[in-house]
C-alpha cells in the first residue's frame, strides 16, 4: 500500500501567500483580512481531540458547530479502548483539572522532573474498568494480557470526554463558534472558502488554509466536496432507552442475544443505565412511536428480565449503518470520525476509530502549516487511516452479524468461530488487538525496518519516566541505546531520550505513538539523516 510513515522531509514552506496578497504559515486569509490556518467542523470527540492537539502545537484554529453550547448527556459511545487511552495518556490534562505531579525516582537516581497528569489519568478517574469483552454470549475475549499500560476497556459516557477534551481545547485557545452553520465550501490552490450561517441568521465567508469536516454521519462538509458515503443499512429499528433500574445487572456491560432479540445495558453513572434493544421481527421506520413497554419486552426476551427499568428520560429509534467515504481527503478538506466512517455499535469502536483518527491527522497538519513538513505528508492519512477504517467495518459487522445468526449454517459457523477462538491463543490475541487498536499498525517503505510503521508501547526511559509522559509535548521522542545530541534547532519538534533497558536500537517515535524510522547501531550521520527527513532541517 503506498504512503510513507513519516514526514517525507521536504524542507519546510514557511511563506506562502494568501489571497490578499499577505504572507502568512502556510495559511490562507480571511476576506476581511482574517487568516484563519484550519477550520474544523464539528466539536464532537473527534473535532475536540484535533482542535487541543493544533491549539497546543501553537496553530490557530477556529471550531463551527451548528449545535448551541452544550454538552448533551445522551451519549452515544460509552467505552474506551487501550489504544484511544494510549492516545490521550500522551497529552496532558487540561490545567483546570490537575497539577503537575512529581514521577518517582528510579533508584539512585535524581527525582524525576514533574510530570502532568494526562487526559486519561483524569478519564480513569471517572470511568470503570472492565477486563475482558464477552462475544456471543460463550466466548471472553480477556484484556488483561493486552501488550498496553492499559489493559482494559474503560466504561464511561461520550459526554464525559467531551467534557475534558472541550475544556483542553479552550484553554490552549481554540476558537469555538456555535450555532453557526456551514451552508457552503469551495476551494483553490490557495485555500478554502467556508460559507456560514450564525446564530442571528446572517452569512459569512470565512478563508482557510484547510477544513476538518468532524460533522457526523450526515456531514455537510463530505456533501459540499461531493464525496459518496456508499454502504447500507444493517439494523433497522433499534431502540435506545435512557431509564432507572430497579435491579442492578450483575456485570459492569450486560450484552446478548437470544433467538430474535439482542440486548444491551449500560451504565452512564448517574443512576441512568443506556439500553440498546432490537428485535427482529419489528422492523418499523425510526419514526414509529416508542414506549417502555416495548423496551421492556425486549430486554427481557434477550437478557431474561428487564431489571424493573422505569422513570426513562428519553427513547428513540434508529437504524445502524456500515458506511465509509472512498477518500479522506480532497484537495485541502479532510473528514475525520463518523464523517468518513461509521458502523454498527458492536465491539464500542465508533468514538476510539475517531479519535484515532484525530490523533493521526493533528501533527501532520501542524508539521505542515507550521512550516516543518511538505504538504504531501497529508497524504499519508489516507494512506494509514482509510484501511483501519475499513477493517473496523468489518469486524464490528461480522461481530453483529454472528451475534444475531438465526440460520443453521450461520449458528454453525458461530459457534465453529467462537471454538476456535476459545481454544486457539494467538488468534484471541489478534481479535483482542482488532477490536481494542493496538494490534494495528501502518504501511512502511519497502526495506525500512520492522519497527518502522509499528505502535511503539509506552516504554520505561532512561532516568525515570515513560515514552508516553516524553510524547506529551507534542514531539517526536529520539530513543537511543545511547546518549545523542539532536542539537537546538529542533527543541520545539524533538525530545530525545534513551532505552532503559539494553536494546541497541534507534527508533524515531511520532507525536501519535508509532515509528516514523529506526534502525540497528544506527551511526550518529544515519540519525541525523533522519531527523532531517522526518523533522525538516534545523532552525
Amino acid at each position: 500500500m503506498p504512503g510513507t510513515t513519516g514526514i517525507n522531509g521536504t524542507t519546510g514552506i514557511n511563506g506562502t501567500t494568501g489571497t490578499d496578497g499577505a504572507t502568512g504559515t502556510n495559511g490562507a486569509t480571511g476576506r476581511e483580512g482574517t487568516r484563519l490556518p484550519v477550520v474544523i467542523v464539528g466539536s464532537g470527540p473527534t473535532g475536540l481531540l484535533l482542535a487541543g492537539d493544533l491549539a497546543t502545537a501553537g496553530i490557530p484554529v477556529t471550531v463551527l458547530e451548528k449545535r448551541p453550547h452544550k454538552i448533551s448527556n445522551l451519549s452515544r459511545a460509552f467505552v474506551l479502548h487501550a489504544r484511544t487511552l494510549e492516545q490521550l495518556d500522551t497529552r496532558p490534562s487540561p490545567a483546570a483539572v490537575a497539577p503537575a505531579v512529581a514521577a518517582p525516582a528510579a533508584e539512585g537516581r535524581a527525582s524525576h522532573p514533574p510530570v502532568p497528569r494526562s487526559i486519561a489519568d483524569d478519564l480513569e478517574a471517572v470511568g470503570r474498568s472492565l477486563d475482558r469483552i464477552g462475544l456471543f454470549g460463550r466466548l471472553t475475549i480477556d484484556l488483561s494480557t493486552l501488550p498496553s499500560r492499559f489493559r482494559h476497556l474503560l466504561v464511561l459516557p461520550q459526554y464525559e470526554v467531551e467534557k475534558v477534551l472541550e475544556r483542553r481545547a479552550a484553554e490552549a485557545g481554540a476558537a469555538f463558534r456555535y450555532e453557526t452553520e456551514l451552508t457552503g465550501l469551495s476551494q483553490d490552490a490557495e485555500g478554502v472558502t467556508v460559507e456560514v450561517r450564525g446564530p442571528d441568521g446572517g452569512t459569512e465567508s470565512l478563508r482557510a488554509a484547510y477544513v476538518v469536516g468532524a460533522d457526523g454521519m450526515r456531514s455537510a462538509v463530505r456533501q459540499a466536496i461531493g464525496l459518496p458515503f456508499p454502504g447500507r443499512s444493517v439494523i433497522r429499528s433499534v431502540v435506545l432507552a435512557d431509564v432507572r433500574l430497579a435491579e442492578e445487572p450483575p456485570t459492569l456491560l450486560t450484552a446478548n442475544a437470544v433467538g430474535d432479540a439482542f440486548a444491551f445495558l449500560a451504565p452512564f453513572g448517574d443512576g441512568y443505565y443506556r439500553v440498546i434493544g432490537w428485535h427482529r421481527g419489528r422492523d418499523v421506520p425510526d419514526s414509529a412511536p416508542l414506549d417502555l413497554s416495548e423496551v421492556k419486552e425486549i430486554v427481557r426476551l434477550a437478557l431474561g428480565r428487564d431489571y424493573g427499568m422505569h422513570d426513562a428520560r428519553w427513547m428513540s429509534r434508529f437504524h445502524s449503518d456500515e458506511r465509509q467515504a472512498p477518500a479522506y481527503r480532497a484537495g485541502r478538506v479532510f473528514l475525520a470520525g463518523d464523517a468518513a466512517h461509521v458502523h454498527t455499535p458492536a465491539g464500542g469502536q465508533g468514538m476510539n476509530t475517531g479519535l484515532q483518527d484525530a490523533a493521526n491527522l493533528s501533527w501532520k497538519l501542524a508539521a505542515v502549516v507550521g512550516g516543518h513538513a511538505d504538504p504531501g505528508l497529508l497524504d499519508t492519512y489516507q494512506a494509514e487511516r482509510h484501511p483501519v477504517g475499513r477493517a473496523v467495518l468489518r469486524s464490528s459487522g461480522g461481530i453483529v452479524r454472528l451475534a444475531m445468526a438465526e440460520k443453521p449454517w450461520t449458528l454453525a459457523a458461530r459457534a465453529a468461530l467462537t471454538a476456535f477462538l476459545g481454544a486457539v491463543g494467538p488468534a484471541r490475541r489478534k481479535v483482542a488487538g482488532q477490536i481494542t487498536g493496538v494490534g494495528y499498525r501502518y504501511p512502511a517503505p519497502r526495506g525500512a525496518h520492522r519497527l518502522t510503521g509499528a505502535r511503539i508501547p509506552d516504554v520505561p526511559l532512561a532516568g525515570g519516566g515513560r515514552l508516553h509522559e516524553a510524547l506529551r509535548g507534542g514531539r517526536f521522542v529520539l530513543m537511543t541505546p545511547e546518549p545523542y545530541a539532536a542539537g537546538a534547532g529542533r527543541a520545539d519538534r524533538l525530545a530525545v531520550a534513551r532505552w532503559a533497558s539494553d536494546r541497541r536500537t534507534a527508533v524515531l517515535v511520532r507525536p501519535d505513538g508509532y515509528a516514523a524510522w529506526a534502525a540497528d547501531s544506527a551511526a550518529p550521520a544515519e540519525i541525523e539523516a533522519a531527523l532531517s527527513r522526518h523533522l525538516g532541517p534545523t532552525d
